[in-house]
């Protein structure tokens, strides 16, 4: 059978919900407004990531009761999926405790977790290790904070969006030379859905994602990553790999706030991307520039690792080094007033 009308519909529903949603915001006076923290200078409406939300939502049924994915995985990933994208509406329309918040996300993580049977085996090398309960514990706090980090770098036009179609597709090209495209479907759908909103939201964008949106794209993103290790523990790397660009920035400025003392849950503008969109006054060419190097970095090395034997963890720092370099180039993490030299 074919399930090509999957695509043409999946995205009709996203681009569609988005345009509704961006005159339900404007009609309601739901707008982002520019601030001192702010990455853009006019006001924006706002929750459009609530398109991607049902739209691969409802991709998720079809392909369900199409028989293209397991029952558990679509407990896993719709639930905890929900769960955090109710969380995030809750958040972008009043404002929720950040303890309360990270409950509901260790809860979500925990009910995904759960279904998919935890972290498998991971492999180093010829080495394949069993880290039992640690491994669960780990994948946990991996999955809360990969949908911590994709609201923190959801921060200028277009960024988060390009970032999930690249991963989402870069995973599709690592299932299909390594001889598992059962798996291709649910992040192929993934990126029609995003593709759908990412035409309201490229630069100069008419709608932001929001918190609903962001938090959703981390755990789902983090969810089909854990799937595909359950196949083969080298596909693991391949999406560590792929998802280089935001797990370095995040990460990288996050421990650099906290050896300075910064209180790291409060707002700021000091992610590489940040401090390089307002060295270059551009969103368009940050956003681009990620894609580029999701495309032709982070991609070439991930096949390497899932279809022509390198090793995972090599494959990781090689991906990964010259990302660390334009972090600190970028000066991820510093205060907000330090300068950008050439």
């Amino acid at each position: 059978m074919n399930y090509g009308w999957f695509i043409a519909l999946i995205a009709l529903v996203s681009f569609t919900l988005t345009w509704a949603l961006r005159h339900y915001a404007l009609s309601r006076s739901l707008m982002d407004i520019p601030n001192a923290r702010s990455s853009h200078s006019v006001p924006t409406p706002r929750g459009g990531g609530v398109a991607i939300v049902l739209a691969f939502t409802l991709a998720l049924w079809l392909l369900l009761f199409a028989g293209l994915i397991a029952s558990s995985v679509f407990c896993a990933i719709a639930g905890a999926g929900a769960l955090i994208a109710v969380i995030g509406f809750m958040d972008d329309h009043g404002h929720i405790a950040a303890r309360w918040r990270l409950l509901g996300h260790f809860v979500a993580s925990a009910w995904l977790l759960v279904w998919l049977g935890g972290l498998p085996s991971v492999q180093f090398g010829d080495v394949v290790v069993d880290l039992g309960w640690l491994g669960h514990v780990l994948a946990a706090f991996y999955l809360v904070w990969l949908l911590n980090l994709y609201n923190f770098m959801d921060g200028i036009d277009g960024i988060a969006s390009v970032e999930a179609m690249c991963v989402c597709l870069g995973a599709c090209v690592l299932y299909w030379c390594g001889g598992t495209p059962q798996l291709i479907w649910a992040p192929l759908l993934l990126a029609v859905a995003v593709a759908g909103f990412l035409f309201w939201n490229f630069p100069p964008a008419r709608i932001f994602m929001g918190d609903a949106g962001s938090g959703f794209l981390g755990i789902v993103l983090g969810g089909l990553s854990l799937q595909a290790a359950s196949v083969s523990a080298n596909l693991l790397w391949g999406w560590l790999i792929l998802l280089g660009v935001f797990i370095v920035d995040a990460t990288f400025t996050l421990f650099r706030r906290l050896f300075r003392g910064d209180k790291i849950y409060e707002a700021h503008r000091s992610h590489a991307y940040q401090f390089a969109s307002r060295r270059f006054g551009s969103h368009l060419a940050v956003t681009l520039a990620v894609g580029a190097i999701n495309l032709l970095w982070l991609l070439p090395i991930a096949v390497g690792v899932t279809r022509f034997g390198l090793d995972g963890s090599l494959g990781l720092i090689l991906a990964y080094a010259p990302l660390l370099v334009l972090a600190i180039k970028f000066r991820a993490g510093e205060l907000e007033g330090a300068s950008i030299k050439n």
